[in-house]
């Protein structure tokens, strides 16, 4: 039955006969077919229109009062608000792929070449979700009080201990802190350092976002060039002479994948204690090298000015969002203030799952496993392209294709997402003018089976756009 705002009743839905009054009023108002200020129909009235009883009219409008659609007035009746209440936003539709800047952005399912995603196929499902319901149980039973905003200390003493195994680097479980990811611990550490205003060298090619990270700290970017060798050290002493902070990647250079030669490392570290400087050394993907042992981390080669960061993001699953900083003795201090007031960690139950993960002896193995498929991996797609007609270059877990001078890579990236591909342009990695044109292919996500069909669709793309 119909009402003179439309109310429809459904006595057969599931909704209460009152809600179904509520919602036909509220999409009245909304739609302006009730006017702020109009008034509505008694209690008595709008029951007998509506063939219902007269208490279910009163708890709709008792309902909407609630919410601040209506204002009963007594004998004066029930009006519609002049001023009606904040909607409630609708979800917003997912976008296929939406962008920061030149790289994908927001809640996505990873594409094939996407870069820093760990390989889904690859996984343990069934023993995480094992180890992490028993994290979810022993939360329940034991979190009585607010935790450590250091990160929980069994998942901290599994960290110092896989480093010291894994990446030659000695430390107390009082140095590590756990982070939300690589980001937060690179915002935290800003925090403790407090160079504001001072000069930091940053890689070129590097990260972006943590480009953005430094300038948003209040630090200048310097770019200074990666060789062969790593980060060019003479290069950054020209460059910037006093900056206070250099941001490396030197197990596994991000985007180049080379690594730091030794001789850039004592160099680098000579530098460092010229006067009272840091290395922020950023882990990325050391323990995965594929031609060779990981090399040690920068860390083991000095305990007093080195900050080491890793992540478990790009191992285990983005969706952690997980990570670590250690720290020097002198900065433990200051770093526990700033954990507890403005970074704490993430919540317990994924630390717990985490450290079982480590404990249990799970996450060496899982390494070893994806460094034997990347490199598997890798050396299908190296062989699709050439069969595709492309030329390539390894680098690290990714495979890099240069372009036509001129190309608009950033232009072709967007194509490729079109198509359902994710390669990043490496010209979106250059601070400065000159900016190379190629594509950056990540190799984890794509199995060996699929290589050759995945590669001749970015090669159609490519060649749409380069003609």
């Amino acid at each position: 039955m119909d009402s003179a705002f439309g109310i429809r009743i459904d006595r057969e839905g599931r909704q209460s006969l009152s809600a179904q009054i509520a919602t036909g009023i509220r999409l009245a108002i909304s739609e302006g077919r009730l006017a702020p200020g109009a008034r509505l129909p008694s209690w008595n009235d709008l029951a007998a229109q509506l063939g219902v009883a007269r208490g279910t009219v009163r708890m709709a409008y008792e309902e909407l009062a609630d919410a601040q659609f209506v204002v009963p007035s007594g004998a004066a009746g029930t009006r519609v608000a002049k001023r009606l209440p904040v909607s409630r936003p609708e979800p917003e539709v997912a976008k296929t792929r939406p962008s920061f800047g030149a790289f994908p952005a927001g809640a996505t399912s990873p594409l094939p070449f996407q870069l820093g995603v760990p390989a889904v196929d690859l996984f343990p499902h069934a023993l995480w979700a094992r180890l992490l319901s028993q994290a979810v149980r022993d939360t329940a039973v034991t979190q009585a009080d607010y935790p450590d905003p250091r990160g929980e200390a069994g998942l901290r003493a599994e960290i110092a201990g896989y480093l010291a195994v894994a990446r030659g680097l000695a430390c107390h479980p009082s140095q590590v802190f756990v982070t939300h990811g690589y980001t937060g611990a690179l915002s935290a550490i800003l925090r403790v350092l407090r160079v504001q205003g001072a000069d930091a060298w940053f890689e070129e090619p590097g990260y972006p976002f943590a480009r953005t990270a430094l300038g948003w700290a209040g630090l200048r970017a310097v770019p200074v060039p990666v060789d062969t060798e790593g980060l060019d050290v003479d290069a950054g002493r020209a460059l910037a002479p006093h900056a206070a902070v250099a941001l490396v990647t030197p197990g596994q250079q991000a985007p180049l994948g080379v690594t730091m030669s030794l001789e850039r490392r004592l160099a680098l570290l000579d530098w460092v204690h010229g006067a009272e400087r840091w290395i922020i050394e950023d882990d990325y993907l050391g323990e995965l090298q594929l031609a060779r042992r990981a090399a040690p981390a920068l860390a083991t080669m000095d305990r007093d000015r080195v900050i080491h960061i890793g992540t478990f993001s790009k191992t285990i699953a983005p969706g952690l969002r997980m990570g670590y900083v250690v720290v020097p003795p002198a900065l433990v201090a200051p770093m526990q203030e700033v954990a507890g007031t403005l970074e704490p960690a993430p919540p317990p139950v994924m630390q717990r799952a985490v450290e079982a993960f480590l404990h249990d002896g799970h996450y060496l193995r899982h390494l070893r496993r994806m460094k034997r498929a990347y490199a598997s991996r890798r050396d299908a797609i190296t062989a699709a392209l050439a069969r595709a007609g492309l030329a390539s270059e390894n680098a690290g877990l990714s495979v890099r294709v240069p372009l036509p001078e001129g190309t608009n890579d950033a232009a072709l990236a967007r194509a490729a997402h079109a198509a359902e591909l994710s390669p990043l342009p490496f010209s979106a990695w250059f601070a400065g003018a000159v900016k190379p044109s190629a594509l950056l292919l990540g190799v984890t996500n794509v199995p060996e089976s699929q290589a050759q069909l995945l590669v001749d669709r970015l090669a159609a793309v490519i060649r749409g756009a380069t003609g």
